[in-house]
């Protein structure tokens, strides 16, 4: 009788330890951060073309993720895309003015992310400011339909 309450209470210390890891590996997954509000910094990001780009993407500076998008939307008066980044709080005033945000992809049909690449401005940015330099995603569907209508011209 002993010995089924102890094989009962591993089989459920083990069970519990399952689904922790689960829990875990799932958060991880999605992106999903629990973060003080205190230790980001908002910028802004103009785009033509944001491509399948979602809010919690990844933004990434030389391969380090350093911060998220959380907002995407249509600015009306430009008519192109206004994208928030919250990035690391230890980056405001560390990063150049003329800085470039580049939409990536992570693969040839992965995830996109937002890649940050270093101007040399002496002037930095600081919260609330937009990154004026900007590339925008490039779309499989639109390099396709290029190539097949100049193999038709040819």
């Amino acid at each position: 009788m002993k010995r089924s309450k102890t094989m009962e209470l591993g089989v459920g210390i083990f069970m519990l330890a399952g689904i922790l890891g689960l829990v875990f590996l799932g958060l991880q997954v999605s992106g999903l951060t629990f973060s003080a509000p205190g230790d980001t910094f908002r910028l802004e990001a103009n785009f033509a073309n944001v491509g399948s780009l979602k809010p919690r993407a990844r933004v990434t500076m030389a391969g380090v993720t350093v911060g998220r998008v959380t907002e995407i939307e249509l600015d009306t008066e430009w008519y192109d895309a206004r994208v928030v980044l919250e990035l690391d709080a230890e980056l405001e005033g560390q990063l150049p003015r003329d800085s470039t945000a580049a939409i990536l992809t992570a693969g040839l049909l992965g995830e996109q992310y937002i890649g940050l690449s270093v101007g040399a401005d002496p002037e930095t940015l600081t919260h609330g400011d937009t990154i004026r330099d900007t590339q925008s995603a490039v779309v499989l569907e639109e390099l396709i339909q290029q190539f097949v209508s100049n193999m038709a011209t040819n």
